[in-house]
């Protein structure tokens, strides 16, 4: 293999210190700009970690082929000889600590908008999905070319330590993230810093979809025509035209193409004790043995690769005898494991989403008629469709508050209450009925409240 050069991608000698190696620039077969992170070999000694590794690699391309954009996209995972290198789609420069610094260069205060509620999307959808970031910070955060934020090296730090990351640490990362974005960046904007700060509280006590919500909701508070991202590309532009490589490329391992394990894409015809490599869309779920978030049973290829070393990898002299019946298996199995794995998704998507908002409170009245009447007062709750509880206060004009939880489901935008209000007594009252929405609170953090009157005649 040429020095400089990984598996094709080549090296241009642009390097950043990451949380578990080293990101290279790289340039991929196709010309196209791309990254390749060299792994510290020393934790990768540890025992499981490579196969740990594997899994959190195999993962995050799970994740990306059911549509999550905010991962830096992985290409593969290769090993030679002692090295394991990770290739992604997308360079990992600039993150976000490398970006300049300090008035009239740093991105503004819409620029960190723009990352907080990018990642915060991103990390509800990872959570979702019964996964988490585990590392979080200011250096696993990637600003790509056209100022979109994506998420690098998840879940690859805990998998070296042996350790589960958690929702939990995620957000309070996020919030960490929020804070020095906020003394930072809009260090020149007390209106969004403030904003931050209280995003960051917001992540910190309800968690990423109270944070993302309040972001969303003061809007206002931040620089006009901060959507388009123009400062945070231009900022970006800035990083790349003044951080030119000053180190020459690394030389790659001396060893020939054949010999790197590719461990995401087994090569084909590649066999081993386990028998013919499957399709790469199925290479870590076995038909029957389906298992979603950090973690692949010990059978995958890629485990067997790693524990058989670069034997495992050997080419087949010939096609053996009886290899269109094994192929035939092997197809009807890689379609089980395909509709097995849909199946799953659709599950998983069912479950994801945000945590339930209200966004709007209505109340309707009847026209009372006659005397010592029951008045049905009719409450709308509007809300984001997802499920979760919803408490709520009648509050009817003297007389004491009624308060009540329900539980919605999800899909439905609305949810219909009701008061059954006795009125009696003669003479002539204007009365009012209040309906006040306890929890969620609002996206100020208020209650929201509706009301409406009527007028009693007797």
């Amino acid at each position: 293999m040429p020095d400089g050069s990984i598996a094709g991608y080549r090296l241009t000698g642009r390097a950043r210190a990451g949380e578990v190696g080293t990101w290279y620039d790289a340039l991929a077969p196709d010309g196209a700009r791309a990254g390749a992170l060299r792994l510290d070999p020393v934790v990768l000694a540890a025992p499981g970690a490579r196969e740990r590794v594997v899994a959190a690699a195999a993962a995050d391309r799970r994740l990306a082929q059911g549509g999550l954009t905010g991962l830096l996209p992985i290409v593969d995972l290769v090993a030679a000889r002692t090295e394991v290198w990770l290739l992604t789609a997308r360079p990992a420069m600039p993150a976000v600590t490398e970006l300049p610094a300090g008035p009239g260069v740093a991105p503004d205060a819409g620029s960190a908008a723009t990352v907080l509620v990018e990642t915060a999307q991103t990390l509800l959808a990872v959570h979702a999905a019964g996964l988490a970031h585990g590392a979080l910070h200011a250096g696993t955060v990637v600003a790509g070319e056209d100022g979109t934020a994506m998420l690098a090296e998840r879940g690859l730090l805990a998998a070296l330590r042996g350790v589960q990351p958690t929702a939990e640490h995620d957000a309070a990362a996020w919030a960490a993230l929020a804070r020095n974005l906020a003394a930072g960046w809009a260090a020149g904007d007390p209106a969004a810093a403030r904003l931050f700060d209280r995003a960051a509280a917001a992540a910190t006590t309800g968690g990423l979809g109270a944070a993302r919500d309040v972001l969303l909701a003061g809007r206002d508070a931040l620089p006009a025509g901060f959507a388009t991202r123009e400062p945070l590309v231009a900022s970006i532009q800035r990083w790349a035209a003044g951080d030119a490589p000053t180190t020459p490329a690394p030389a790659g391992p001396e060893v020939d193409e054949g010999e790197i394990v590719t461990l995401l894409h087994p090569p084909a015809g590649a066999r081993g004790p386990a028998g013919p490599v499957p399709p790469a869309g199925g290479a870590d779920v076995p038909a029957g043995g389906l298992r979603f978030g950090p973690g692949v049973p010990a059978e995958t290829t890629a485990a067997q690769i790693w524990r058989a070393g670069r034997d495992q990898s050997t080419l087949a002299s010939g096609p053996p005898r009886g290899r269109t019946r094994r192929r035939r298996g092997g197809l009807l199995g890689s379609i089980l494991v395909f509709l097995l794995i849909l199946v799953a998704a659709v599950f998983l998507w069912s479950r994801r989403g945000d945590p339930l908002a209200v966004t709007a409170v209505e109340v309707r009245t009847p026209k009372a008629k006659g005397c010592d009447v029951t008045v049905n007062v009719i409450g709308v709750i509007t809300t984001n469709g997802s499920a979760g509880p919803v408490t709520y206060e009648w509050r009817p004009s003297g007389e004491r508050p009624v308060r009540q939880t329900d539980q919605l489901r999800s899909g439905a935008p609305t949810h219909q209450v009701s008061l059954k209000w006795r009125v009696a007594g003669d003479g002539t009252r204007r009365l009012t009925a209040r309906l006040r929405v306890i929890s969620p609170a609002g996206a100020d953090g208020r209650p929201l409240e509706g009301k409406a009157s009527f007028t009693y005649r007797c």
